[in-house]
């Protein structure tokens, strides 16, 4: 027999001599859930018949939106005042997670979604004072002729808003005069401030960031200057970045040191692909320690030190705790064990430093989620608790507690909650309840396994619930591989690794990444003797210190 199926053409008459006959000779019942079948499989032929349909949309509209909440996971229906647990549940496990005592529950408001912003939105924006054409403060007023008008604190506003393109050029055409009798040509002078280079240094922090803040690959960027009359090789925007990568090193090297000293640190990784370690000879020299690994991944880090953030790539052949332990290896002796936010694979955890390990309670909440349209009820009272325990971070968000204070609301709102969930779980497998093997036992045990470290948060001050923020901003090397697909050497990935950890710390810490970029092209030989002076947080304070013009040329 063959292993592929046949896919048979079925006109439509005969499904509708099919649907008359079954209607003839079967119950209503049965009739009424095979013209269902029927309509399907019409409707889905129609789908798949038309140009404009993507894969994308059509899960879409065969599933629907895919989303992890528990009112999506779970649906709930209006009569249902409580979550119906199975026979094994006791009293305790049957009542679902209580509201805290200070949060009552309440409406969540809707959100704006009019795609509007305020003028405090354009912070990047020229700002032009307009003066009033006849009036100044403390004129006489043109209405009344009695007061006195004097000037408002918050002006009146006009935005207006112009395309262009990324990287614009301007042409200076030099007038040359030259004498009919001897022959020589006298040029004009180019005007103050043209300098010397054809390339600002604007010019190297847009392409860093559309290249690897945005995902923009080199030859749609060259595509889209072209079309704007105003060309941009992708060769000259690779020796453009590599140039000031060169620059900005030490920064970078100064962000690995410095996060390094963070009190939390959360890894992963996701797979990369480098078309320069493609070759056998090529892939042996880069392969790590004796395991002749062949695979290549980017590893992001983020380093908390109370309200800073540092976000790290490295893209190679390790693994996300072996780039762990390199940073690791510039933290300062006298420090005590950060705490490490990853998931539950062992090659997250760095070798050779000691730690205090938290599992991500996300990931133990997804194997939930897969098998929660087979097992609805169980699936509902874990889903549940660990809804509770999420609300709770929630408030301690909203009131901004400290690590200290945070702690103790935990333990006091969310420890009952993970010990009911505990105690729930370990009576699914002691009594035999569920099968060990199946989908919803496998996530049973996952849970019981890394128990420890998936309720860190309520033993170690400052431990997170999960690793969303690590994941986040893996993201940017996520969107790079879907858009340019590779890297094409070795070099060239770390010119990204550079330049994506310089954009998402400085998203992170809420700065002008385009600003701050520029300001290192400009002050690129102060960049070595002080790198310190020159992190996100500190490069404003430094300028101001300086009260030195920018040198915007590279």
């Amino acid at each position: 027999m063959s292993k592929t199926p046949q896919i048979e053409q079925i006109a439509m008459k005969e499904l509708e001599s099919l649907l008359e006959r079954v209607k003839a000779t079967q119950s209503e019942e049965d009739y009424r859930l095979l013209k269902k079948l029927v309509d399907s499989y019409v409707c889905l032929t129609d789908l798949v018949e038309d140009k404009q349909m993507t894969i994308k949309r059509l899960r879409q509209m065969l599933f629907g939106a895919s989303t992890e909440k528990t009112v999506a996971v779970i649906k709930k229906t209006e009569e249902e005042d409580e979550p119906q647990s199975p026979q094994a549940m006791d009293d305790n496990a049957r009542a679902p997670p209580q509201q805290t005592e200070d949060e009552p529950s309440k409406p969540r408001p809707k959100r704006k979604g009019h795609g509007r912003n305020g003028v405090d939105a354009y912070t990047g924006a020229e700002k032009i004072q307009v003066p009033h054409e006849s009036l100044q403060p403390g004129d006489s007023c043109p209405e009344c002729h009695k007061g006195k008008v004097y000037e408002m604190k918050v002006p009146g506003v006009l935005i207006r808003i112009v395309g262009q393109a990324p990287v614009q050029a301007k042409v200076y055409e030099l007038q040359k005069l030259r004498c009919n009798l001897c022959g020589k040509v006298s040029t004009a002078q180019e005007s103050e401030g043209v300098g010397p280079e054809k390339y600002d240094a604007t010019v190297a922090s847009m392409i860093a960031l559309l290249k690897y803040g945005s995902g923009l690959p080199f030859n749609r960027l060259e595509g889209l200057q072209g079309s704007l009359g105003i060309p941009l090789p992708a060769s000259t925007q690779w020796d453009i970045v590599s140039d000031a990568a060169k620059t900005v090193e030490p920064i970078y090297e100064e962000l690995i040191r410095q996060a390094a000293q963070g009190e939390v640190l959360h890894n992963d990784d996701t797979t990369m692909r480098i078309l320069g370690v493609t070759g056998e000879t090529e892939a042996e020299a880069y392969a790590y320690e004796e395991s002749k690994r062949k695979g290549v991944f980017t590893s992001g880090i983020l380093s908390l030190a109370g309200d800073r953030r540092v976000a790290l790539f490295f893209t190679g052949r390790r693994h996300a705790g072996e780039n762990l332990a390199e940073v690791l290896r510039h933290r300062a002796t006298d420090l005590c064990a950060p705490i490490q936010m990853c998931d539950a694979l062992s090659r997250n955890e760095p070798k050779g430093f000691e730690t205090i390990l938290a599992n991500c309670n996300a990931h133990g909440r997804r194997q939930l989620v897969e098998v929660a349209e087979s097992f609805p009820e169980e699936c509902r009272f874990v889903l549940e608790m660990l809804k509770g325990v999420y609300k709770n971070e929630a408030v301690a968000r909203k009131r901004n507690l400290s690590p200290q204070e945070r702690l103790r609301f935990h333990q006091k709102q969310s420890g009952r909650l993970m010990g009911k969930l505990k105690g729930w779980l370990n009576r699914q497998l002691g009594q035999r309840l569920v099968e060990p093997n199946s989908g919803l036992g496998q996530a049973i045990q996952y849970m019981l396994k890394h128990w420890r470290k998936l309720t860190q948060f309520l033993k170690s001050a400052g431990a997170p619930l999960d690793n969303n923020i690590c994941e986040r901003a893996l993201r940017l090397s996520i969107l790079h591989r879907k858009n340019a697909l590779f890297y094409k050497t070795v070099p060239g990935a770390h010119v990204g690794d550079i330049f994506m950890s310089l954009i998402h710390t400085c998203r992170l810490c809420g700065v002008d990444p385009f600003d701050y970029l520029t300001q290192l092209h400009g002050h690129a030989a102060d960049l070595p003797l002080s790198p310190a002076s020159w992190m996100p947080w500190t490069y404003r304070a430094t300028l101001d210190n300086a009260h030195t013009p920018t040198h915007r040329a590279l």
